[in-house]
This record gives structure tokens, sequence and C-alpha cells, in this order.
């Protein structure tokens, strides 16, 4: 009898253990979901303090052209004044999370003027997200334009 109280009460134990794992995956996922949100509204704003904070030091993105970037080149890339983002909007967006690493792919639509131009683009994305020293930063991007059959 003392067995199966024991088996019980370690059963108990572990299921509410994983409970309150997936619950703080959750919470996770919503975290960085309104993180890239932020990102998104910030590079259209050209809230360059806000980019910065959401950004590892370390972060790296490759773009639809195939430039890489550092946090540096990103933030001066995202600084110029002669490009007017009229949309940027994601949707289909998806969070995995894995312990401190968030992967989130979707669709990326942007939309405006640069340099007088008019431009469009319509992409997909990854991003990885990793959380360090409590908080959740964007340390690499990948950008590209699907293929149209």
């Amino acid at each position: 009898m003392h067995t199966r109280r024991t088996c019980a009460l370690i059963f108990c134990l572990l299921a509410g253990l994983v409970a309150s794992l997936t619950a703080q995956e959750k919470s996770d996922a919503a975290t960085v979901r309104a993180l890239e949100l932020k990102w998104t509204e910030s590079y259209k704003q050209h809230s360059i303090e806000i980019l910065s904070s959401l950004l590892s030091d370390e972060f790296v993105i490759t773009i639809e052209d195939g430039n890489v970037y550092s946090k540096a080149g990103y933030i001066s890339h995202s600084a110029d004044a002669s490009t007017k983002v009229q949309v940027a909007e994601l949707s289909d967006l998806k969070v995995r999370v894995h312990g401190d690493t968030a992967i989130v792919t979707g669709a990326y639509h942007e939309k405006g003027e640069s340099k007088g131009k008019p431009y469009e683009y319509h992409d997909r994305l990854t991003d990885v997200w990793m959380k360090m020293s409590g908080k959740w930063q964007v340390v690499a991007s990948h950008y590209s334009v699907p293929v149209k059959s």
C-alpha cells in the first residue's frame, strides 16, 4: 500500500512539473511573438533605441539579396532616412520554444519608398531568439523571397 502511495505521489509531482514547463513554454512563445511585432514596428518607425535593445550584440541577418549584416550594419540600414516604410506586417507566425531558444517562422510583407523609388517585398523569415540573463533577444534572422512557380 505504501508503494502505491509513493508511486502516485511521484506521478503527481512529475505531471505537475510537465504542466508547469508547458505553461512556461506557452508564456515564452507569447513573449517572443510580442517582441517580433515590436521589432517590426520599431523597424518601420526607425526606432533605433528599441531595435538596439531587441538585437543581441552577436546579431546577424541575411536579407533578400543575400547580403549579411551585423547588429551595427542592420541598425545603420534601419536608420536610413531615405527609406520610408509604409507597410511592415507579419503573418503566419509560428513560435517554437526549446528551453532558452525560440525559433520563429513566418511571412513578412514590406512596402515603401527608397531613395524616391517604390519597392515591395513578400518574404519568408526565420528568426532565432535566445533568453540571456532573463531577457529575450534575437541572435539571427534570415529573410528570403519565395520562388514563384
